[in-house]
């Protein structure tokens, strides 16, 4: 009962975490100590959990969806770790199965030089969702933990999308793109320091975001050009052989204002109408615009097939623990070798593959169609000749979770070395030497 006073705190408790700016998940730990449960098991394990996910984590690709399973009897916290690109938009959202009432921290990471981890956004709430703009190109990683004694399914969705408000020129979308950052320009000797959005002459450029124009004038290379400067962003956007220019230096423009009409002056006057269009950036000079405009994919399957999520399976013949859900033939990096005898408790799934978790704690994906239900699969069938202790993993350091009297019918789901995984006439499932 003692654990439940955890989800109330103090206002001497709130506002520390105000002034020192916590995460809401570092101001559960921080409860979690002062209530001195960071020296019993429980605490130790949620608080190892937190650490070992930030240290471990799954490579997947965005759009990502995946469906888990949160149990009480063993703290545990996923994390994701994808490839990020400077400009696009990460799109978090996490959804508990109805009635489940529990408190889920969610954390977003940039993973730095000597992988060195920088907070970036978090939140914590029964429905999760929220965005993030990737500043630089690198990895990522996201931490999903639920509170001590959660239980419950939960679907988690990351997706990117372009940080733009809106696409720069009016009707058109990415597929207008025709030629791209970094194509080769004047034989070879300059490189193309923008995206080329092909459209009618007299097509509409618009302010992809709000801000001021910072300047207007014609060039050269740019013909008739717009340079606008992002309110609350070090970034300045660049509309180049325009048609007609429609603004003046000073203006402040909203998101769809018209800045002026594609056209193909400048160094474009052999080509077809279209806008150059660039994004630079005070200290960095020019990035590539597109994931800044960057449709967003469809999302991916959270789930296909049967729903196994916190049952343990067995595989049906002997295969390799995947590092990543992309389970095609031959494809690396595999980790452990899974023998058959071994029950998997499912903690995820995404799509065709499922994320397991070994009795070793080590996590990986199998395909869900190579499985079985340990359940309704048992090895074999016993009655229980002595009192049965049962633990949460298969250890004799392993917290007991309950205990089985002498002659009891149970169902032998698996097994890892010495100890067997057994199921007692009531669903009591644990680890125990027989």
């Amino acid at each position: 009962m003692a654990l439940l006073a955890l989800g109330g705190c103090s206002k001497q408790q709130t506002l520390q975490a105000l002034f020192q700016k916590s995460t809401p998940h570092e101001a559960y730990a921080r409860q979690l100590h002062q209530a001195g449960f960071d020296q019993r098991p429980a605490g130790r394990a949620w608080l190892g959990a937190a650490a070992q996910a930030l240290r471990d984590s799954l490579v997947v690709a965005l759009p990502f969806a995946e469906t888990g399973y949160f149990r009480p009897e063993r703290p545990a916290a996923a994390s994701y770790r994808y490839a990020v690109r400077a400009g696009e938009q990460v799109h978090v959202s996490l959804a508990l199965a109805p009635g489940v009432n529990a408190r889920v921290f969610v954390d977003a990471f940039e993973v730095g030089p000597g992988r060195r981890l920088l907070p970036l956004a978090s939140a914590d709430t029964l429905v999760l969702d929220f965005r993030y703009r990737a500043e630089n190109d690198g990895q990522h990683l996201l931490r999903l933990q639920p509170e001590l004694l959660a239980a419950g399914r939960y679907t988690l969705r990351l997706t990117r999308e372009p940080s733009l408000s809106v696409f720069p020129v009016q009707g058109r979308t990415d597929a207008a793109v025709g030629s791209f950052w970094g194509a080769a320009r004047d034989a070879g000797a300059r490189q193309h320091e923008g995206i080329d959005i092909f459209a009618p002459r007299g097509t509409p450029a618009v302010a992809a975001v709000a801000g001021y124009i910072t300047r207007t004038g014609e060039t050269p290379l740019g013909g008739r050009v717009v340079w606008l400067a992002a309110d609350g962003r070090p970034d300045h956007l660049y509309y180049a052989h325009l048609d007609r220019q429609l603004v003046t230096p000073g203006q402040h423009v909203q998101p769809g204002d018209t800045l002026g009409l594609v056209g193909n002056t400048g160094n474009a006057r052999t080509t077809v109408p279209h806008l150059h269009f660039g994004i630079y950036r005070g200290g960095r000079g020019a990035l590539d615009p597109f994931p800044f405009v960057q449709r967003p994919a469809a999302p991916a399957p959270a789930q296909a097939g049967p729903d196994r999520r916190g049952e343990f399976v067995r595989l049906r013949k002997e295969a390799a623990l995947q590092a990543t859900a992309a389970l095609k033939k031959n494809r690396k990096p595999e980790l452990a070798a899974i023998p058959v005898r071994v029950p998997l408790l499912v903690v995820g799934q995404q799509g065709a593959a499922l994320r397991v978790q070994l009795p070793s704690g080590e996590l990986g994906y199998v395909a869900a169609q190579g499985v079985v239900a340990a359940a309704a699969t048992p090895l074999r069938r016993l009655s229980l000749s002595g009192p049965t202790e049962l633990h949460v993993g298969p250890s004799a350091t392993a917290p007991a979770i309950g205990a089985l009297a002498a002659g009891t019918a149970v169902a032998v789901l698996g097994q890892a070395e010495t100890y067997s995984l057994v199921r007692g006439p009531k669903g009591e499932t644990g680890w125990a030497v027989l």
